[in-house]
């Protein structure tokens, strides 16, 4: 798998603003560290196909991806709603269409990223699941 580093604007800037104003249907990922046991915020835009919804990496092997694997859960942030859920990482063979529906709601700012990474293989896919919040 390929990882396509982030450039510095979009790492300490436009990531930091994201979070904060959830512009263009992006949410914040919070998911523990794998090595750190701390907990982890990213911005990301999850998109719905059929009755499911995804989380979708443009940049290939990131650090939020190793870290969703190995934790296996997450929280989802919009305005102000945390969301915990669970997540199943989508077969290379079934990513297609989710990337498509990704695509379309990202945008072509996600665009160089798929041009410079083709391979469906290089953009790992989540499946997440609500999960009751403890009471």
């Amino acid at each position: 798998m390929s990882y396509q580093k982030p450039n510095p604007l979009t790492r300490w800037v436009v990531n930091p603003l994201i979070n904060l104003t959830h512009a263009g249907g992006a949410e914040t990922l919070t998911v523990v560290g794998r090595r750190s046991g701390r907990s982890r915020d990213v911005p990301v835009i999850p998109v719905r196909v059929g009755e499911s919804r995804y989380l979708v990496c443009p940049y290939g092997q990131t650090d939020w991806v190793r870290n969703l694997r190995a934790a296996g859960r997450g929280e989802l942030r919009g305005h102000g709603v945390a969301e915990p859920f669970v997540a199943s990482e989508v077969p290379v063979a079934e990513r297609a269409p989710v990337i498509d529906a990704y695509r379309a709601v990202a945008g072509r700012v996600v665009e160089p990223l798929f041009r410079d990474l083709p391979d469906p293989a290089d953009h790992p896919v989540f499946r997440i699941e609500p999960v009751n919040a403890p009471t």
